[in-house]
């Protein structure tokens, strides 16, 4: 049999030849506006199944036509809002124009070969099959061996560690086992895309704290009027994407006081924390009355360059720990067993291996940085992470989109627009991200590309 899909003439399809006003489309079909009643979801795309044939070889060769009616695309209320993510729309669009992707955090170039080594010999060795739920028990020890180093907290690798499938699964497990719905959360924005919609999922009320340009700074006196008594948890995210900056310590300590003082728990998402170049990372969770309401949560992807593994963790005490592994039971249950194995390999790496990765990524950095000065963006400061953010506006586009639309076709470089990781999206219409987890070549091809192509 087959299927023809028509689409209807107005909606968005990323094969078409007629692609995208993305200043149209993108800003509205793939994203919700919010208002002062909440979030106004927008039409989503839908397929019309047209009238198909099919060849019926047993009765005489006969063909018969079935009319297939338009069925709407069918997702739960909490999640109708949410749309395709940004960073799959940019990377099909990378593919289409022959862009140079300084959108989407993924390294183009391969991890260390003595990790791939050991989950190539953990494979050969037959360890295949389900691991143990919360962890295998050496990737267990060697996390809690890697905490001591970078916090000083000595944690019990049997009682306080979850391994997961990545980070993004820690903060789903994290969320769905800890949050009630009602509870309130608050999320410093903008933020990564994933926090919202996995508080959706839990039912939760989120509340929103905007961090400004230049230096992205918490507005204190702000977080002390949100908390209230229904607060469950912050989510905060140390260093920072999308804008890298990196919390210091004066704003951890306001936060740990308020927490302690309203009795509000903490998940900090530190996936960059090797990734920080003008100050020292700070864990929340290693300051005084913290650990005991803290969830700390990271994973091997950003660090060794394996994002693909998919292999990350949640460290908090017994207490909090408990409803982290009853959702992470019922989410994936287990992670890949050889890629366990291999990252116990990675975090017993030799303090040479993240001086240099350290190193490496300064040079990009200065690369890019540079180089976008150069083209005439006006670039904020990034302490850590492996993005950058810069203010557009030089170039005179309306907003973030239709300048990401403009790069990608035209320029040939892909960005990622802001705005869907703020709750208001005026709030990021001024400002891209690009990213410099690529190697110096492509870097210096897609600055090349800017500095050619792109006028004021």
């Amino acid at each position: 049999m087959q299927i023809q899909c028509t689409w209807p003439a107005n909606e968005m399809r990323f094969g078409s030849s007629s692609l995208i006003n993305l200043s149209k489309h993108l800003y509205a079909d793939f994203r919700f506006v919010k208002t002062k009643t909440g979030a106004t979801p927008r039409p989503s795309f839908s397929a019309t199944m047209s009238t198909v044939s099919t060849q019926n070889d047993v009765v005489s060769g006969q063909s018969e036509s079935i009319q297939k009616t338009q069925q709407p695309l069918q997702v739960a209320k909490r999640l109708e809002k949410f749309k395709t993510t940004i960073f799959t729309q940019m990377s099909s669009l990378a593919i289409k124009y022959g862009a140079i992707n300084l959108g989407q955090g993924f390294p183009n170039f391969d991890g260390p070969e003595f990790v791939k080594e050991a989950a190539i010999q953990a494979i050969i060795d037959g360890k295949n099959q389900y691991a143990r739920g919360y962890g295998v028990p050496d990737l267990n020890s060697a996390i809690a061996e890697r905490f001591k180093k970078d916090t000083g907290l000595v944690v019990d690798p049997e009682k306080e560690i979850t391994v997961t499938s990545g980070c993004t699964e820690a903060i789903a497990a994290t969320v769905l086992g800890l949050i009630n719905p009602g509870d309130e959360v608050i999320l410093f924005a903008p933020f990564y895309d994933s926090y919202e919609a996995t508080l959706s999922m839990a039912g939760a009320k989120v509340k929103g704290i905007t961090l400004c340009p230049p230096d992205f700074s918490v507005p204190i006196n702000e977080l002390k009027s949100t908390i209230s008594k229904n607060t469950r948890a912050i989510l905060l995210n140390t260093p920072h994407n999308p804008t890298g900056k990196m919390f210091t310590r004066e704003e951890l300590n306001e936060i740990a006081s308020l927490c302690v003082e309203n009795d509000v728990l903490v998940f900090t998402d530190e996936v960059y924390d090797k990734l920080a170049f003008e100050m020292d990372h700070i864990s929340l969770a290693s300051l005084p009355g913290m650990y005991e309401r803290t969830v700390t949560m990271n994973s091997l992807g950003k660090t060794f360059s394996l994002t693909g593994w998919k292999i990350g963790w949640a460290i908090a005490p017994p207490h909090l720990t408990w409803g982290v592994r009853q959702a992470h039971s019922y989410l994936t249950f287990a992670s890949s067993t050889p890629m366990q194995w291999a990252a116990a390999t990675a975090l017993r790496a030799p303090d040479s291996y993240f001086v240099e990765l350290k190193r490496d990524y300064q040079a990009k950095k200065a690369i890019l940085v540079e180089g976008l000065k150069a083209v005439g963006f006006k670039v904020y400061p990034s302490s850590g992470t492996y993005f950058v953010v810069v203010d557009h506006t030089p170039f005179g586009l309306e907003n973030d989109v239709a300048f990401c639309e403009y790069l990608i076709k035209e320029v040939g470089v892909v960005a990622i627009p802001t705005s869907v990781f703020y709750f208001n999206p005026e709030d990021g219409k001024n400002l891209v991200r690009f990213t410099f987890c690529k190697d110096e070549g492509t870097l210096r091809a897609a600055v090349d590309r800017m500095k050619e192509k792109l006028r004021k």
